[in-house]
């Protein structure tokens, strides 16, 4: 074995030093990934496995009459607040999945694969991140439906308009589906949105997915582990859903609040969503004062993927603090 002494060592380095650098060029940057990863994500209420599924998110320039009881500076200022574009609402899709053992089953579709095609990919996510959580359409048992807006009922149906979820029996709220299959409410619609919803509710409503529809009741279990919560206002039949299992609780709650950060914080405020705004406003006030009383989690279709809060009461309103991420399950 050579042998090393302080003075070769030091010889060494001052020979590498003497020696002319080697220009190096450097590597090529790594191109961008120009898109996200899948969006899905999972907890557990007792014993039932929720899957958060994205749909994608909905853009557009804000109209003028967003809020019709609020002026529009006091709106921006809303948005302002929350760090959001003032000039743009963001509107987030979040159907949800549940394991319960015994059955899969479906909350709200989403806007659906014609959707997806028709928006570049920014909305109608649903069936890609479904398959990228390692779930298939033709698997599920159940399609719960809170009521019948298209961002809610149209992934019942592909783009070809074959069923989306061929083996699932499909349930609905009784009088949700009562009032958009009547012709006298129909011939009665006055705005333009509420007669392209009758159009586009006959459309989905027919053919195979009348075949596997069953109506379903308020203050009823839909399916075991989940109790049915009437919440009108948004539309007339709209339905939100207690999800339990053991002390463990979710509320659902569909569109009860559009955005937190408007209608959350500002309860009073009337979306142009709503079908009857007084009403929808009287139980926002009745199902927000209940969360933030009996501290339950919340799952809002439309509030920031996974779409969970909790709810606190405010001088003003009602404040959503985000559950936190949890890498377990």
């Amino acid at each position: 074995m050579a042998n090393i002494t302080r003075r070769t060592a030091l010889l060494g380095t001052a020979a590498l030093a003497a020696m002319p650098a080697f220009n190096i060029p450097a590597k090529a940057a790594v191109p961008a990934a120009g898109k996200q990863a899948p969006g899905f994500y999972r907890y557990k209420v007792g014993d039932i496995e929720i899957t958060v599924v994205a749909d994608g998110v909905n853009r557009f320039k804000r109209p003028a009459d967003f809020v019709s009881n609020a002026k529009p500076e006091e709106v921006q200022a809303a948005l302002a607040a929350s760090y959001m574009d003032t000039d743009v609402i963001e509107n987030t899709y979040t159907p949800i999945v549940l394991n319960t053992g015994g059955k899969l089953v479906l909350v709200d579709t989403g806007i659906g694969e014609a959707g997806y095609k028709q928006s570049g990919g920014k909305m109608g996510q649903f069936l890609t991140n479904l398959a990228a959580a390692g779930l298939d359409p033709k698997d599920f048992d159940t399609v719960v439906i809170s009521h019948y807006h298209g961002d809610h009922v149209n992934g019942l149906l592909r783009a070809d308009n074959s069923l989306t979820f061929p083996n699932a029996e499909i349930l609905v709220p009784a009088n949700e589906h009562k009032f958009w299959m009547d012709d006298g409410e129909m011939s009665r619609a006055s705005s333009e949105r509420v007669q392209g919803l009758f159009k586009n509710n006959r459309r989905v409503f027919s053919g195979e997915v009348l075949k596997r529809l069953r109506t379903y009741e308020r203050d009823k279990e839909v399916v075991p582990g989940m109790l049915a919560v009437g919440t009108p206002g948004h539309s007339p039949g709209h339905t939100s859903h207690v999800v339990s299992s053991g002390s463990a609780k979710v509320y659902v709650q569909a569109d009860v609040t559009h955005v937190p950060y408007l209608f959350a914080r500002h309860p009073d405020w009337h979306a142009f969503y709503d079908q009857d705004a007084a009403m929808a406003q009287a139980t926002r006030h009745k199902v927000y004062d209940m969360l933030a009383a009996e501290k339950m989690m919340v799952q809002g279709f439309h509030y920031p993927f996974p779409a969970r809060a909790y709810i606190e009461k405010t001088a003003t309103g009602y404040h959503e603090t985000m559950v936190a991420w949890n890498p377990s399950i």
